[in-house]
C-alpha cells in the first residue's frame, strides 16, 4: 500500500475550531491564527477521491508558499510562517464568500461551456469563433460562490453585488488584485517555460485590509500550458500538453464519473496513483525550478505535529 498523509486528529494548544477541507485540514488557535494542513488528499468535481496521492500536500503547500512570498508586494496575504513542508500558519481572515477565477485562455470549465453552445460565462460574453485552448483577447474573471459544502456555482459579477455578497467597491479591488496576481504568475511561469492559463484566488479581510487566503498558483487552483510548441499544437487542432489536475478530471469523465448523482468514482491502482504523483512533482520542479525534496513518510503525522508545536510555542 502506498502511504500517504490522508488526515491529521490532532488537539493543538489553544484549538478553538477545526475544519476538514476537501484537502486541507485547518485548526484555528485562540480565534485568530490559523494552522493549514496540505494533506494528500485529491478532489475533483467537488469530490474528494478514494485514494490519497504521495507528495501532493508537499507540493501544494511548497508552491503556494513561493508564490505567496512572490507576491505580498502586490496584495498583503495571510501566510505567517511555514514550519514543515505541509503545514502552512498564518492570520484568520474574514473571508469573501466568492472565488476570483481568472481565466486567459478557453480551457476546462470555460471551453465544456463555450462548446455546449453558450457564448456567456458568469456575465462575460465570448467572442465567436474561439477553439478550446485559444488565448483569449484579454484575461476574463469568472467567479463562483464558495460553497461550504458541495458544488461552488458559477455567478456574475452583478449578481454578486446585486445579493450583497461582497460589496461593490470591494469587489472592483478583488478584480484589481486578481488581475494584478495573474498577471505576475504568468510572467513567472513564462521564465520557466510554462503559460498561466487559468487560476483562482481567495480573498478576505485582516484588520479591515482585503489579505490573499489559501493557496495560489498550484496545480489545484492552476491550470499550466507547456510554451514550448504551444503555437504549433493549436495550428493543428492538437490537445496541449499541459500541468495541472485537468489531466486527471479527463481521467475520471472517461471512466464516466462527473461527480453527479448515482457515479461512482472509478478504482485507481496503484500504477495511476504512482503517476499522478510524478505529475504533480514535475510541475513543483517545472514551476518553481527548484528539485523537489520528498519527505520523509515513515513517521509524517508524528513529524507534522511537532513541527506546528515548536511553531506555535514561538
Amino acid at each position: 500500500m502506498i502511504q500517504t498523509l490522508d488526515k491529521t486528529n490532532f488537539t493543538l494548544p489553544g484549538q478553538t475550531a477545526y475544519y476538514k477541507g476537501k484537502v486541507r485540514d485547518v485548526y484555528t488557535i485562540n480565534n485568530e491564527t490559523l494552522v493549514m494542513i496540505a494533506s494528500d488528499r485529491i478532489s475533483a468535481f467537488d469530490v474528494v477521491l478514494p485514494r490519497g496521492i504521495p507528495y501532493k500536500g508537499q507540493v501544494l503547500n511548497q508552491i503556494a508558499e513561493q508564490f505567496l512570498n512572490a507576491t505580498k508586494d502586490i496584495v498583503p496575504n495571510w501566510l505567517i510562517s511555514s514550519p514543515h513542508p505541509n503545514v502552512s500558519i498564518g492570520r484568520m481572515c474574514l473571508p469573501f464568500k466568492v472565488e476570483m477565477v481568472v481565466r486567459g485562455y478557453l480551457a476546462g470549465h470555460a471551453a465544456r461551456t463555450y462548446a455546449s453552445g453558450s457564448r456567456e460565462l458568469c456575465g462575460v460574453t465570448l467572442q465567436e469563433g474561439l477553439k478550446e485552448n485559444d488565448k483569449l483577447p484579454q484575461p476574463i474573471i469568472t467567479p463562483t460562490t464558495k460553497a461550504s459544502e458541495g458544488h461552488d456555482e458559477d455567478i456574475s459579477k452583478k449578481e454578486i453585488i446585486r445579493q450583497g455578497i461582497v460589496s461593490k467597491e470591494h469587489y472592483e479591488q478583488l478584480e484589481h488584485f486578481s488581475l494584478a496576481l495573474y498577471k505576475r504568475g504568468q510572467e513567472i511561469a513564462n521564465k520557466m517555460g510554462l503559460i498561466l492559463v487559468d487560476t483562482k484566488y481567495e480573498f478576505g479581510l485582516f484588520n479591515n485590509e482585503i489579505t490573499l487566503m489559501d493557496e495560489i498558483h498550484t496545480p489545484d487552483s492552476s491550470r499550466y500550458f507547456y510554451m514550448e510548441g504551444y503555437e504549433e499544437r493549436q495550428a493543428k487542432g492538437e490537445e496541449q500538453k499541459q500541468l495541472s489536475k485537468e489531466f486527471v478530471r479527463r481521467w475520471l469523465i472517461e471512466n464516466g464519473f462527473q461527480g453527479k448523482e448515482g457515479q461512482s468514482v472509478p478504482a485507481m491502482s496503484d500504477a495511476w496513483i504512482n503517476e499522478i504523483s510524478a505529475r504533480y512533482i514535475e510541475l513543483y520542479e517545472k514551476v518553481t525550478g527548484k528539485t523537489f525534496v520528498k519527505s520523509n513518510y515513515n513517521n509524517i503525522l508524528k513529524d507534522v505535529e511537532e513541527a506546528i508545536l515548536s511553531e506555535l510555542k514561538k
